[in-house]
């Protein structure tokens, strides 16, 4: 049977790219993408979030 996961993006738009190249290499690994509320749940949660960075918090 094969591994499971989801990914929950919160952020900006790199999180959502970051987040597209981490299914990809859970993919290539063999996992397969699943909802997490899903009736067994996937495997594998990741959650990706954002901070604000010094430099970028300085700007403001």
């Amino acid at each position: 049977m094969a591994r499971t996961y989801d990914i929950r993006t919160y952020g900006c738009q790199m999180n959502i790219h970051d987040s597209e190249r981490l299914a990809g290499l859970l993919e290539q690994s063999g996992y397969v993408r699943i909802e997490a509320n899903a009736a067994d749940g996937p495997d594998l949660v990741v959650f990706n979030t954002c901070a604000v960075r010094e430099n970028a918090d300085n700007r403001l």
